[in-house]
């Protein structure tokens, strides 16, 4: 008892210990303490994952990480693990459940050879012949043996059928961790990576259909201003507001994402440049429509505002030349006063009033 109360002690001075070398890191680099920074550190300071601890030194080599650095990290070293986790367990219990059918199927297996051997032997005794008591004896037999077979047919169907019921509900869990892999939880948009693999199926499709594709890289005007003015909290309502308004305004293959901090992105497939800055400009109207009040209080915060760039496809684009040239876009809205649209066809080509949508 006293070696067990002891050892208690330790890991509760080591807790406390790994906690405050936690929040001094954060404190160092100015970053706040959410619980995706807090998890992020404390795994640095316990120091269990060598491939972690490399490359988080590595990210804080280029100095200190933006918001959506540490979404990507976080994503790669942390949520990427709990996914495969889940998908582990869903295996193990589909393995058991496997092993269980084929149990079953082979004591079914065992008693069918059984009455096999019945039927053959009873009819060895038939042809022999005998008194009609011999002949009501084999008869029940026979009767008794198949009834123990019914029984056991029965049993397997019933045994099959809790099978097929329970692997049904291993697939839509399946589903569900497969959706949740590919979803920004904060948002319930889709996440950087599931934007990552459909840019680059939308590029792939419309070069060989030869349409039209857009992409709309999007920011929140003075977002850091609102999280430092009203807390991370507002702060995160105000990255739901933006992904409902971006949702509300999207239809068919468009698909929006996450695409990390206070950056999102959609891609418009099918649609040409003048097509993207339309939607572009409705989700800004729409976002600026909405007056925001902080929950706790009541405090009216004001109106949210965005910065839009549109590019769309041209001949021999990969993901990252699209993604250039929106992004160019994005920084020329902020440069020309935010809460605007800009949309660019050529990368040689400097935005102008002519493109924009204010």
């Amino acid at each position: 008892m006293t070696n067990f109360t002891s050892a208690s002690k330790v890991e509760q001075e080591r807790s406390i210990v790994l906690a405050e070398a936690t929040r001094a890191s954060l404190n160092r680099l100015g970053l706040p303490h959410t619980p995706r920074n807090y998890e992020i550190w404390y795994a640095y300071a316990l120091g269990h994952n060598r491939a972690l601890n490399t490359a988080l030194e590595g990210m804080l080599a280029g100095g200190t990480p933006t918001e959506s650095d540490l979404d990507v990290f976080y994503e790669t070293h942390f949520a990427g693990a709990r996914t495969l986790g889940k998908l582990e367990n869903v295996g193990s219990v589909i393995s058991a459940e496997l092993r269980s059918i084929v149990g079953v199927i082979t004591g079914t297996l065992g008693a069918t050879s059984i009455y096999g051997n019945t039927l053959h032997q009873a009819s060895r005794d038939l042809v022999v012949g005998g008194d009609p008591g011999s002949v009501r004896s084999i008869v029940e037999a026979l009767a008794a043996a198949t009834l123990e077979m019914r029984q056991d047919g029965l049993q397997l169907k019933a045994r099959l059928d809790g099978a097929m019921s329970e692997i049904a509900s291993l697939q839509q869990g399946l589903q569900a961790i497969r959706m949740e892999s590919r979803t920004d939880p904060l948002t319930e948009l889709a996440n950087r990576k599931h934007f990552d693999e459909s840019i680059n199926e939308a590029i792939r499709s419309a070069g060989q259909c030869g349409e039209p594709l857009s992409l709309l890289m999007i920011d929140i005007d003075h977002f850091k201003s609102v999280n430092d003015t009203f807390g991370h909290t507002t702060g995160d309502q105000v990255l739901r507001l933006v992904a409902i308004s971006l949702k509300q305004n999207i239809k068919g293959q468009d698909l929006a994402a996450r695409y990390g901090g206070e950056e999102f992105a959609i891609v418009l497939p099918n649609t040409g440049l003048k097509q993207g800055i339309a939607v572009a400009d409705h989700v800004r109207r729409a976002v600026m429509a909405k007056e925001l009040k902080k929950k706790s209080t009541g405090e009216i915060i004001g109106r949210i505002t965005l910065s839009i760039g549109v590019a769309s496809l041209l001949q021999g684009d990969t993901r990252e030349s699209l993604i250039e040239r929106a992004d160019k876009c994005l920084y020329a809205a902020k440069r020309g006063g935010r809460n605007r649209v800009v949309g660019i066809v050529d990368s040689r080509m400097m935005p102008d009033a002519d493109a924009r949508v204010a």
